[in-house]
């Protein structure tokens, strides 16, 4: 027997995430991939799976924690019987390179025939990169928040570990300028967004019986995100129509080949298609603001966002390279992201890199929408229920399956008649796919 310290493995580009819960104990038997702990970064929860298969000894780490990568979490007894044997962990976790135990951990293992435990130098952890001389430590995603918000960070007290500053920090400061409480930032009043009065507080208790219910961990996140977006951009929305006719009668023809490839083909595959090819002849709906304003930055590549509804909330994971795949080998892909969403399986790569997204409600219903455009992003697509409508021919109404489109778009980047052309090409594609091929 031996025992094996599990470390944090490589989580994307983040550091001191929270630990929002511990889903083993000491004595618990696990086999590879069962769930350790679960962690929540400012875009996504994920589950950390384990990469032996045996009994744990010790858990280090606790609810609140925030952890690094090659942090150890858990301590195993793995079974190994020989020198031969291989142990059951996954071939591409290797530990970090093992420092010497200390007399204090050696005493206090379970078992004294158990090997050294491999352990990480936690000394010196690294610091996310601040400003030349900022007398101020926070996140990259807080400091985001706070620009969204127009708060200046060297005004903002934190409570974090040797003064960081948390997002609870921020929104603290907030209401202490909005409350007159702190004086309130030399910025102007339209790029602050501090001049919006609260809503009242009302207590509904008198009216009739209530219950308070928490918001979902996701909901409490995006919500964040959805007033800063609608706060900061000025919407447009554009509404359109597709006659889909042709390609629904294509799409039910795939039906037999799709079942040999093992996927399903939904009307989604290829308006992603279609969508594609219209971002690439108009870059400036594939782009982002910089952050003076001033510029635009033209992205070369294709990420589309695509909304999917998990028992938590919505949640945006993202399908790279569209441009570069048929419609077969996106719908597996969506298949895929969309079981994962709903496990509570994606990682923040999943959710990172989108450079244009589609909110699709044609599997629920309803005839329209107004999407909130995903800032950084300056454009989103909302995609409502289809319905065999007649539509005039010239000589005689005749029933076509027609597609309403929602174009929101950030105003500051598109003008209407770009947000006008943008759909009637959408719409011209998706009503003649053989334009694809063209």
């Amino acid at each position: 027997m031996a025992i094996k310290q599990i470390l944090l493995p490589d989580v994307g580009n983040y550091s001191n995430i929270p630990v929002i819960e511990v889903l083993v104990s000491e004595g618990d038997v696990v086999n590879v991939d069962d769930s350790l702990i679960t962690l929540e970064s400012d875009k996504a929860t994920m589950e950390i799976p384990s990469p032996y298969q045996g009994v744990i000894q010790k858990v280090l780490v606790k609810v609140g924690d925030k952890v690094h990568r090659d942090q150890p979490i858990l301590e195993i007894e793995v079974k190994t019987t020989g020198p031969n044997d291989v142990p059951a962990e996954k071939p591409a976790d290797k530990p970090a390179p093992a420092a010497a135990a200390s007399p204090a951990q050696a005493a206090a293992r379970p078992e004294p025939q158990a090997s050294a435990v491999a352990t990480v130098n936690l000394a010196d952890l690294p610091v996310n990169a601040q400003p030349m001389g900022a007398s101020f430590h926070a996140s990259p995603s807080v400091r985001a928040y706070a620009r969204k918000l127009g708060v200046d960070l060297s005004r903002v007290s934190g409570s974090g570990a040797k003064g960081r500053i948390l997002e609870s920090d921020v929104d603290a400061h907030v209401k202490d300028v909005m409350e007159g409480r702190s004086a309130p930032p030399t910025l102007p009043a339209a790029s602050s967004g501090l001049g919006i009065p609260p809503v009242p507080v009302i207590d509904f208790s008198p009216f009739g019986e209530i219950e308070e219910q928490a918001l979902s961990r996701i909901k409490k996140l995006s919500g964040k995100h959805l007033s800063a977006c609608w706060l900061n951009v000025p919407h447009v929305t554009q509404f359109d129509e597709a006659d889909i006719t042709e390609l629904e009668a294509f799409r039910q023809s795939l039906k037999a080949q799709a079942e040999k490839e093992g996927v399903r083909v939904t009307p989604l595959a290829f308006i992603m298609k279609a969508v594609s090819r219209v971002l690439r002849e108009y870059p400036q709906f594939n782009a982002s603001l910089d952050a003076s304003g001033e510029k635009l930055i033209l992205k070369k590549y294709i990420n589309l966002g695509i909304a999917v509804e998990t028992p938590g909330g919505l949640v945006v994971p993202v399908v790279r390279d569209v441009d570069g795949k048929g419609v077969f080998d996106l719908s597996r892909e969506l298949m895929e992201l969309s079981k994962r969403a709903r496990d509570g399986k994606l990682s923040p790569q999943d959710m990172s890199g989108g450079s244009f997204s589609i909110s699709s409600l044609g599997g629920i219903g309803g005839t329209q929408f107004t999407p909130i455009v995903n800032a950084p992003e300056v454009a989103i697509l909302g995609v409502s229920r289809s319905k065999m409508q007649p539509v005039w021919n010239g000589k005689e109404f005749t029933p076509r399956l027609m597609l309403p489109l929602a174009l929101s778009y950030d105003h500051r980047v598109i003008d209407g008649a770009e947000g006008a052309r943008f759909t009637t090409r959408l719409s011209a594609l998706l009503s003649d796919l053989r334009q694809l091929v063209l």
